[in-house]
């Protein structure tokens, strides 16, 4: 399990607060106690347990320092993760550092953006969008998938004969 942490600035107090890159639950200002927007990075090594694991819904960014749209993306993910702290992690993972998730996810063009739940990738995309659009997305997976384990959810009553 990893230890480490990251510093997130409360946008709502500007309290700097230190913040567990995995853990359970989802971060809150020690101060203010508002909802943090929760940025980390992953890696290789520590993605399973920073995304895969985590309780909110997350947001992969596969990105490269080299890629100008990613750097264009990055800032729009960042306000969408802070219009959403408490419902939602961004995780950014450098593809050129994670050479094993950018093959397990066949990233074949950066920046790829994925929403994951429960572990699972719900949607992905390629390519850099405003935010209208990255919100509009994300609200979409999320709808589908509350769908999906309705769906789910209604066929296991149906099997146990409910």
């Amino acid at each position: 399990m990893t230890t480490a942490t990251t510093i997130i600035r409360c946008p709502n107090c500007g309290h700097k607060n230190r913040v567990p890159v995995a853990a359970r639950g989802r971060p809150r200002c020690g101060n203010c106690h508002k909802s943090l927007p929760w940025i980390v990075n992953a890696l290789d090594d520590s993605f399973a347990e920073i995304a895969e694991a985590a309780d909110p819904p997350v947001i992969v960014d596969m990105w490269a320092t080299w890629c100008a749209p990613c750097r264009m993306v990055s800032p729009v993910l960042e306000q969408l993760a802070t219009e959403r702290a408490g419902d939602v992690k961004l995780v950014k993972v450098d593809v050129d550092q994670a050479p094993r998730l950018s093959s397990r996810y066949s990233v074949q063009a950066v920046p790829t953006l994925m929403v994951m739940h429960h572990g699972k990738v719900i949607s992905r995309q390629a390519g850099a969008a405003p935010v209208e659009v990255l919100r509009r997305w994300f609200d979409d997976a999320m709808a589908k998938d509350a769908r999906d384990e309705t769906a789910a959810g209604s066929g296991a009553d149906k099997e146990r004969g409910s």
